[in-house]
């Protein structure tokens, strides 16, 4: 990673955007790193109230696909479906509507930032290392 963002700093670019929003020792790393080779860590959605973010998300016309659960954190029935606001009115309590607490992992695959929708169609929906509940996707 190191040897990818030198290439951008050497072409004028001074920091990197991320999307953490509020797990502490992830913002410190990454910006220790960063300052190693004089670059800074922007975080726009830093301390942002999730439940607003997740709305907002669908609200925008963001489309995503959850692709990992952690079966120890949320029920594996929630891996493969799509992030909208009947996932969020499913979630139980105590789930972070973000997934922020490694609940679960997923892939944008649309939205207004987009040129167009990245196609796929929806693999195998396995359990791995007996916790993680995955949902591949095939490339269309």
């Amino acid at each position: 990673m190191r040897a990818a963002l030198e290439k951008y700093k050497a072409r004028g670019v001074s920091g990197a955007a991320f999307g953490d929003i509020f797990l502490e020792d992830l913002r410190k790393h990454r910006e220790e790193n960063l300052a190693k080779i004089g670059m800074r860590g922007v975080f726009p959605l830093w301390k942002r109230d999730t439940a607003a973010l997740a709305r907002e998300f669908v609200r925008l016309g963001f489309k995503a696909i959850v692709t990992c659960v952690d079966t120890k954190m949320l029920d594996g029935k929630f891996a493969g479906r799509l992030v909208d606001e009947s996932f969020f009115a499913d979630l139980p309590a105590g789930v972070d509507p973000c997934g922020e607490n490694g609940e679960y992992h997923s892939f944008v695959f649309a939205g207004p930032l987009f040129s167009r929708e990245i196609l796929f169609t929806k693999g195998e929906i396995v359990l791995r290392e007996n916790r993680f509940r995955y949902c591949d996707l095939i490339p269309a």
